[in-house]
């Protein structure tokens, strides 16, 4: 067997939803709800079934900890969670320009022609 068939990232879908409302320490109809609401996205079996991976059960630790903790209602922490995933695509855009501006520079400082 390949030794990378076990290999699983925070991002591989692979508990059910009763063991991830175990996890989470929610009810399995609020993974419903948060999955309906678009809060938080499971991968599909299949037969269409939930399956979460770590990142998604961290998430909806997250999403219970804003209400909760924040009296955050649903909508507004789907809202932090878009503008957080922007965010995080914003600066790997600009961590990707910066070094190509690092780049051009150096081709400029140095007369090199571009490859």
């Amino acid at each position: 067997m390949d030794a990378r068939f076990f290999d699983l990232s925070d991002d591989t879908p692979v508990y059910v939803i009763s063991v991830a409302a175990q996890l989470s320490g929610l009810h399995p109809q609020t993974l419903r709800q948060y999955d309906r609401l678009g809060l938080v996205s499971p991968g599909r079996t299949a037969g269409r079934g939930r399956l979460y991976s770590i990142r998604d059960i961290v998430l909806l630790r997250e999403v219970q900890r804003l209400s909760q903790e924040h009296g955050i209602n649903l909508a507004g922490i789907k809202r932090i969670l878009e503008l957080e995933t922007e965010n995080m695509r914003l600066r790997e855009e600009a961590e990707r320009l910066r070094g190509e501006v690092t780049m051009l520079r150096a081709l400029v400082r140095y007369e090199l022609p571009p490859a």
